[in-house]
């Protein structure tokens, strides 16, 4: 799971924003759905949003 592409590494930190209550103006939904697919992220009534999963491997990423 360490090699995301950029295009899911960019959706998975516009995720971990937008849970931070920033304003996200756009995900790719290709990437959601790989994220989704591996647990880092998930897809409810509201759009997409960072998984506990994703947001800890964020962490462990580093900036």
């Amino acid at each position: 799971m360490d090699d995301l592409t950029d295009g899911q590494l960019h959706a998975l930190r516009g995720l971990a924003r937008k849970k931070a209550g920033e304003q996200v103006p756009f995900v790719n939904i290709a990437a959601a759905r790989a994220l989704t697919d591996l647990g880092l992220a998930e897809r409810n009534g509201e759009g997409w949003n960072i998984t506990p999963q994703g947001a800890a491997w964020l962490t462990r990423r580093g900036p």
